[in-house]
């Protein structure tokens, strides 16, 4: 896909997401990024859209809210004039152990993690279709991806991320003849998170084959590669330096 004049929409385009924001805009693409609570994050990367010559916008939404999915849709839609480019990156990563575990925590990572793609995928198809196709980009996890969950107090968050590799394949087969390639990204260890301890960091890299974390760009090679193929639907790539492997 040419992205010179497209529109991309981005959920949870924080850290890794605003680095992938970027890249987009410095191919040409307009970027729409929603944003739950993280607006000054979501206003630097829109200025960093920007400065990259290209249109960019922050939108507020809460994409546990079935409407306000749709919604987002419809206003990037308007607003830009087209939607070519999906990437649902929208997570909520939490530890809770199995016996505090509660159904509003269950619905909070389910309805944020998995059903949120589905539904702004659901609002976007029409839009896609008028331009002749597009591109879904779902987010998974390399631990989903390897089959497998390695670390207790994530149940909810393991099954949303299995379900996201379901989702894709089968948005892939239901899109496919409307020219709609719908992928997903498996990361791995890419970006610490903020309270990461230097001795956790080196343990992680010690347990990854390659030996370091990836780095946001990593993740921005992978989404580019899925805009770029016209031949690759259905698939889930883990970016995790082999750290599956171990």
């Amino acid at each position: 896909m040419e992205l010179t004049g497209r529109v991309a929409l981005i959920t949870g385009a924080k850290r890794i997401g605003a680095v992938v924001a970027t890249e987009l805009a410095a191919r040409g693409a307009d970027v729409a990024i929603a944003y739950r609570h993280s607006r000054a994050e979501a206003d630097q990367t829109v200025e960093r859209v920007n400065a990259a010559g290209r249109r960019g916008a922050a939108l507020q939404a809460d994409l546990s809210n079935a409407d306000a999915c749709s919604a987002l849709v419809s206003r990037v839609a308007e607003e830009f004039g087209r939607l070519d480019i999906l990437i649902n990156m929208a997570s909520v990563y939490n530890s809770v152990s199995f016996d505090e575990l509660s159904a509003a925590e269950w619905d909070k990572v389910m309805d944020t993690d998995l059903r949120a793609a589905f539904l702004c995928a659901h609002a976007a198809v029409p839009h896609m279709r008028k331009q002749g196709g597009g591109r879904i980009i779902n987010f998974s996890d390399w631990i989903a991806r390897s089959g497998r969950p390695r670390y207790k107090g994530f149940l909810p968050y393991y099954v949303a991320k299995a379900g996201a590799m379901a989702l894709t394949e089968a948005l892939a087969l239901e899109l496919a003849s409307d020219n709609i390639l719908v992928n997903a990204v498996a990361p791995g260890p890419i970006l610490a998170p903020p309270d990461t301890t230097e001795a956790e960091h080196q343990a992680v890299a010690a347990a990854t084959p390659l030996g370091r974390w990836g780095g946001e760009a990593e993740i921005a090679k992978a989404v580019l590669a899925f805009l770029e193929t016209d031949f690759v639907t259905g698939e889930t790539i883990r970016v995790d330096g082999g750290r599956h492997l171990k």
